[in-house]
């Protein structure tokens, strides 16, 4: 099969098609037939293995990405199942998480499958697990009728859902973004855009009951200042590439672990923790129109490099997605 490989560490170059063996699935595994994948900022931290200390995580290495295939959002059609594989057959038009979905097949655990949203094409079904995911995992229990929500970063692939989840549980939205994408994060419910090349929305004076920060290029002062005395601050990685950094968005979540239990706001550093459960609810939320993936452009597989280097530095809106 065609895939998209990296063996050493480096730009978008590095990033090459080739050809490697079928993917044989295990007994809890089915194997996919990719029609699309889509990027996310976990495949630039990788593809660079930046920060540096990342390269202690799983999938890095010192020297060299140990996920040798690129990508981890796909959609596609049962093409095999294991053993002990029971819910899906081949066929199934499915989508879901796994490292290697830059590629014609790939194998994953049924845990981290469910079907596609039987109204999203398989573009709009691979936009959605890991960004939409965090969104889901983020917000909920978090965020109800009433509250104020800002979130930092609105125009990303996580923070177009972020913006239309707080709308659909009844929050007042508050998004950040830049000038290009004021249009966009208000067409998906945000009753609030700061464009934060005219303004700062942490220095305005407003205090909100929960910020759901996605870039991770202010301080942590500066965060808890625009939160109310009892409000929430949500952390989810971020970060741009500027050369190679030791910590990147690491220090931000290690310095809130550190104030964490002597605040009285609540700071959480997300973890998300993929699983066919949460693939249904985004399945359910999809179908019933309350969340629509937002697509910035498609590229074909041939042109993966060209993907990830966009996604890399022109800062994308919302989602970039490869067809297969």
């Amino acid at each position: 099969m065609k895939a998209i490989v990296q063996t050493r560490y480096g730009s978008p170059d590095t990033c090459t098609l080739e050809d490697v063996d079928d993917p044989v699935p295990t007994p809890d595994e089915v194997r996919v037939r990719i029609r699309a994948a889509s990027l996310n900022a976990r495949d630039w931290h990788l593809m660079r293995g930046d920060p540096y200390l990342a390269r202690l995580a799983p999938g890095f290495g010192l020297r060299a990405p140990t996920l040798r295939i690129r990508g981890s959002d796909f959609a596609g059609t049962v093409d095999a199942v294991g053993t002990e594989v029971t819910g899906l057959r081949v066929g199934d038009e499915v989508y879901g998480l796994r490292d290697g979905a830059l590629a014609e097949y790939v194998c994953a655990p049924q845990r981290l499958v469910a079907r596609k949203p039987s109204n999203l094409t398989f573009e709009q079904a691979a936009a959605l697990p890991m960004a939409g995911m965090t969104a889901l995992q983020g917000l909920q229990g978090r965020v109800g009728p009433g509250q104020s929500v800002l979130v930092n970063g609105a125009s990303g692939g996580v923070g177009t859902f972020a913006v239309q989840l707080a709308h659909a549980w009844g929050a007042e939205v508050t998004a950040v973004c830049s000038t290009r994408n004021v249009e966009l994060v208000r067409s998906l419910g945000a009753d609030h855009v700061v464009d934060y090349t005219r303004h700062d929305a942490l220095r305005a004076g407003r205090r909100y009951d929960v910020l759901f920060d996605l870039v991770a290029n202010r301080s942590l002062r500066d965060l808890r200042r625009a939160l109310t005395p009892t409000g929430t601050l949500i952390l989810s990685g971020g970060g741009v590439f500027d050369g190679g950094s030791v910590l990147g968005p690491i220090g931000l979540l290690l310095r809130s672990k550190l104030v964490g239990p002597f605040v009285g706001q609540q700071i959480v550093s997300l973890s998300t923790s993929p699983a066919t459960e949460h693939l249904d609810v985004l399945r359910e939320l999809a179908e019933a129109g309350t969340i629509v993936p937002a697509i910035d452009r498609s590229y074909p597989l041939p042109a993966a490099a060209d993907a990830l280097r966009y996604l890399e530095t022109e800062h994308a809106r919302a989602k970039v997605v490869i067809t297969i």
